[in-house]
């Protein structure tokens, strides 16, 4: 959202009040501890005279764990506030320093330093090197006349400039410095350009697919490549200007009298996410068997027990290994979504069949579901007699036609309608269900009233943590810590402490895989452990070769689907090769459990997603800021999924002696390389002096991974001294040392390659 119009001027009918001065500064007690408050008033203060009909902002600066600083600006503080995200904060992290030129707030190594008198000055440093910071004219409060034409209504809300917030025609902003060459990461799940410099990014969850500006995932969190993060912790619509309006810095405002946000200390992404992912949640460890490939019915697509077990007797007599079978939609009956009811005339005996999936199949089930309750389900009738759903400020329930006809939204703000709704999703999963695709949860209407008194806009973004947690306790009460999964779509800040999510509705296209393979690295960017994609594409039927390109990229993601709108998505589908790609990569995903599943245990123990973008890994090297064509999964694979008809496929690799894991050819790094790729290959490529801990089985990712271990080892020196971790299924790290010199290394209780 812009207010000015170029260096000097406001927009018309905007009337801006800047912090001018730090006019007096002092200690102060926090929720978070010690800390400092500001008055900063709209103008300097040279005479008595000036103190009148001045706007005064309070700002606060405290500490709410080891390493961040929470900075909150107020202008009228008996105003809406708003809750922010649930962060598990540890007080008393910070100490306070005070002298004539101004307060000094110490946390960690990061330095919060206001500076007393004109002009405004708030600078974060580390050992004394500015990282950001906020100066003349950052802080503002913005009022906007009637007929300012500042937008105020984020693409695709509904009654967002009805209700609310908005209508107070207030803003409160911050803008913080950008660096010579600094770049920005994150903003959640986004599909555009990987670097968000030059971007207007609203934070407003919507329903739009991979080729808008639209995300499902909005999280208020970026990631700077100087080493530090940034959070606005307000779950309502943010506008971010990320040097699109000052290009000098990144601006975020929010309707209303505060604004609040929290500056995290580095020095490297790691560190960072670190940080952000231990105050507003770590992913959990996900079961093995969610790391083999997992098939759909499909969207549209007809199907019975016997299209399901044709599906899986196909997959089983062409040797491809499968782990999750998934019930799309209509696994419920038309008109009746979500009433969590099997349709009886299509699937009359749904116990029976789960049974022989489990049993006769071997397999994991999981179906599809969401929070939209049809008028025509046994639900809906419910819903509106106990007051479980989302109710109109006239009291009457909030519905419409869209997706379902005549259909309500389930109000988790009530906790007796989280209850009944948690209720109802304990009949399938004890009737067999394994897991469950949390679908939709994003285009939450703001013309409503919820239960407990929460601002509409408040619940927008926040409405799909709600739905989430609800569906995600069930499964932890029946499942069991590590037996817990979901397959989401929605989320904000703190989504990702509930895996796994992936990307949503994209196309059929290599554009769309590029575009696909953004929105997991910004989502990683932004703290989520796991992403995952629909192979080959949702909307429309891939080209072949899409398909098997696209198979390659996503069974050597975390996790992997297949799964289509209107068109089937088993391999022989396609053609023989399609078939054979399939059962290669699935075969080689499984081979990788060790490595694959010690990555998810790490991703649990520090927020560092199992899929990353290359600057995780190597944050000095400058060449790979721009880098998203590729990745690094865990922290010595290098992926680089071909996205093009001719098999052509450019990439980076850093400095070093790099070997291809499926051919075994060593590259000299520290340059762009050019390959031609089969559809039975990509580049994947070994970091050098890495230890890839392999397993002995290929038919499934849930085994025994000590037994027949085996540790390929890419040493950088004729001397081996290595060691690495794998994290067993029951959640055992074992740490194996390797020694040796030239072609021979051994290992206690595993067998050694070593590979030159």
């Amino acid at each position: 959202m812009k207010f000015t119009d170029g260096f000097w001027h406001l927009r018309p009918g905007v009337t801006a009040n800047y912090a001018q001065e730090a006019y007096d500064i002092a200690p102060t007690t926090t929720p978070d501890g010690d800390g400092i408050v500001v008055h900063a008033p709209s103008q300097r203060i040279v005479s008595r005279g000036n103190v009148l009909n001045r706007a005064l902002l309070t700002v606060t600066l405290s500490s709410p764990l080891e390493g961040v600083v929470r900075v909150r600006i107020e202008h009228h503080q008996g105003a809406h506030r708003s809750p922010g995200f649930a962060l598990a904060t540890e007080p008393g992290a910070a100490t306070v320093m005070t002298d004539d030129a101004g307060a000094s707030l110490v946390t960690g190594g990061l330095t919060a330093r206001i500076g007393a008198g004109a002009p405004w000055d708030l600078s974060f440093s580390r050992d004394g090197r500015r990282l950001t910071g906020s100066g003349h004219k950052s802080v503002g409060h913005m009022a906007l006349a009637a007929d300012a034409p500042v937008g105020a209504e984020p693409a695709g809300i509904s009654g967002y400039s009805e209700t609310g917030l908005a209508p107070s025609r207030t803003y409160v902003h911050e803008q913080l410095d950008l660096g010579v060459g600094e770049l920005i990461y994150g903003l959640g799940e986004r599909f555009g350009a990987f670097v968000k410099n030059g971007q207007a990014i609203d934070i407003w969850n919507a329903d739009g697919g991979t080729s808008s500006e639209l995300s499902y995932k909005n999280v208020p969190f970026y990631l700077s490549s100087r080493g530090y993060g940034v959070l606005v912790n307000q779950p309502e619509h943010v506008s971010f200007e990320v040097g699109s309006e000052a290009v000098e810095r990144v601006q975020f405002s929010t309707a209303g009298e505060a604004l609040e946000y929290l500056v995290f200390d580095g020095p490297t992404p790691r560190d960072v996410i670190d940080r952000y992912t231990k105050l507003t949640g770590r992913p959990p460890v996900v079961p093995a068997w969610s790391y083999g490939l997992w098939l759909s019915t499909s969207f549209t697509t007809d199907y019975d027990e016997e299209t399901v077990n044709s599906f899986v007797d196909g997959m089983r007599d062409r040797d491809i290994p499968l782990s999750v079978f998934h019930f799309d939609c209509f696994w419920m009956r038309e008109f009746n979504w979500t009433d969590l009811e099997w349709d009886a005339r299509t699937f009359p005996d749904p116990e029976g069949m789960l049974t022989r999936l489990h049993d006769d199949k071997d397999l994991r089930v999981c179906v599809w579901i969401n929070p939209y309750i049809g008028q025509r389900g046994r639900m809906f009738a419910e819903g509106v007699e106990n007051g479980y759903l989302v109710k109109r400020a006239d009291g009457t329930v909030w519905q419409w036609d869209m997706w379902q006809a005549g259909m309500g939204l389930v109000d988790f703000t009530n906790p007796d309608a989280r209850a009944w709704f948690k209720d109802r999703l304990r009949e399938i999963i004890r009737q067999g269900v394994d897991a469950l695709k949390t679908d939709f949860g994003e285009r939450i209407p703001t013309d409503v009233v919820w239960h407990d008194g929460s601002s509409p806009e408040t619940m927008h973004n926040l409405y799909t943590q709600l739905y989430n947690e609800a569906v995600w306790e069930v499964l932890l009460e029946e499942r069991g810590e590590g037996e817990a999964v979901l397959f989401s779509r929605s989320a904000t800040a703190g989504g990702q402490t509930m895996p796994v999510h992936w990307g949503g509705d994209n196309s059929s296209t290599y554009v769309s895989m590029a575009e696909t393979l953004r929105g997991g690295l910004s989502l990683a960017s932004s703290g989520f452990g796991y992403w995952s994609h629909d192979i080959g594409g949702f909307e429309g039927t891939p080209d072949p070769a899409v398909f098997k390109r696209w198979l390659a990229f996503g069974l050597l993601s975390s996790h992997s689907r297949l799964h289509g709108s209107t068109s089937y998505r088993v391999p022989w589908a396609f053609d023989d090769e399609a078939v054979q790609v399939t059962k290669a990569f699935a075969e080689l995903k499984n081979t990788l459990m060790p490595y694959l599943y010690t990555a998810g245990a790490d991703a649990a123990a520090s927020g560092v997603s199992v899929a990353r973008p290359m600057f995780f890994e190597f944050p000095d090297d400058p060449a790979v800021g721009y880098l998203d064509r590729q990745y690094m999964l865990g922290n010595d694979l290098l992926i680089a999924p071909v996205m093009s008809a001719d098999g052509v496929v450019d990439f980076y690799l850093p400095a070093g002696t790099w070997t291809s894991l499926l051919t075994g050819e060593r590259v000299d790094g520290g340059r762009w390389v050019r390959e031609t790729h089969g559809f039975d290959s990509l580049p994947v490529y070994v970091r050098p002096g890495a230890v890839i801990p392999r397993g002995a089985r290929s038919d499934r990712p849930d085994y025994d991974f000590l037994d027949g271990l085996v540790l390929d080892v890419y040493p950088e020196d004729h001397e081996i001294d290595a060691s690495v971790d794998v994290v067993t299924a029951e959640g055992r790290r074992v740490t194996y040392r390797v020694t040796g010199s030239g072609d021979s290394a051994t290992a206690p209780d595993a067998i050694v390659r070593v590979h030159r």
